[in-house]
């Protein structure tokens, strides 16, 4: 008897079945080709000094602290100075820094870069040189063209069942 209710169960309540199934297959590969090109940071000027119990002169003026004057290029004058225990005996303590910043050039032509203390430099890419593939019956061959090209192949199958 419970075999024949079972039945009767699944009669009275008709079931449907559905599929919603999606399936994708995707292959890409792309190529750049780089234009030659230059990156330049330009190191700035900068001067440090600090001390206690000295005393300080540029050579001419006693008590001077030095500094950067006024640039040339890009590069600013410096004044160096020079320091002496205050009093003899006496702790003391004195540091002075300087970094010379980098010099602007003033006339370049085309291709040139100043002469930065921070330099990269890449060449161009070389014509022909790359090539793509994309294979398993969807075939797709690329090659990159000149210097600052860029290509792109795709191959993509979908697969939908509702």
């Amino acid at each position: 008897m419970l075999k024949y209710l079972s039945l009767l169960i699944l009669l009275l309540f008709p079931t449907s079945i559905r599929a919603n199934i999606y399936h994708s297959i995707s292959s890409s590969v792309q190529l750049d080709v780089h234009a030659a090109g230059t990156n330049a940071d330009r190191i700035g000027n900068s001067y440090s000094i600090s001390g206690t119990g000295v005393n300080t002169t540029d050579g001419t003026t006693a008590g001077s602290v030095g500094g950067l004057g006024a640039a040339t290029n890009g590069v600013n004058a410096y004044t160096a100075i020079t320091g002496s225990q205050l009093t003899a005996g006496d702790a003391f303590s004195f540091s002075s820094s300087y970094t010379a910043g980098d010099t602007v050039a003033t006339s370049l032509t085309v291709g040139e870069v100043s002469p930065f203390g921070d330099l990269t430099s890449t060449t161009a890419g070389v014509a022909g040189s790359l090539a793509g593939t994309i294979d398993t019956k969807s075939d797709l061959t690329i090659v990159a063209g000149g210097a600052g090209t860029s290509v792109t192949g795709q191959f993509v199958v979908g697969l939908t069942l509702d």
